[in-house]
């Protein structure tokens, strides 16, 4: 019987080569075009050096590696043709480098900046009224 970790081991080796595997079949020219897009964003955001959610805020920081990210994995690997995902995943398993997305980096960044200004826009108000409780 196998134990409970080496079950997680196996899971996240399957997770890390299908998010290249998804990488590899964005620049395929084989893939469907709304799979391209699909599998374009997945990739990004999972080979992104920094995550939309911090791994430091509680549970909701590993929410998006647990949960958004296998399940964007899954609805995009049935958007690619099984045969074409079957060589994908070998090629991503021959595969020794890792790549970095700057897609998703600038994405996660724009992300933050745009919710930074969200935030100061209608939060300006308050803080005006605050200091200044007569305005």
């Amino acid at each position: 019987m196998i134990s409970w970790l080496q079950t997680a081991k196996q899971w996240a080796r399957k997770i890390k080569r299908d998010v290249l595997a998804l990488w590899i079949a964005a620049r395929d020219p084989r893939t469907p075009i709304s799979a391209k897009i699909a599998a374009g964003a997945i990739a990004a955001y999972a080979l992104s050096p920094i995550d939309l959610i911090p791994d430091f805020i509680p549970v909701l920081g590993y929410l998006d590696d647990l949960l958004i990210v296998p399940a964007g994995i899954l609805l995009t690997v049935r958007l690619i043709p099984a045969n074409l995902i079957v060589e994908f995943r070998a090629k991503a398993e021959a595969q020794s480098t890792r790549p970095v997305s700057r897609a998703g980096l600038l994405f996660v960044v724009l992300v933050w900046l745009a919710a930074a200004a969200l935030l100061a826009w209608f939060g300006w108000p308050y803080v005006q009224r605050t200091i200044n409780p007569a305005v």
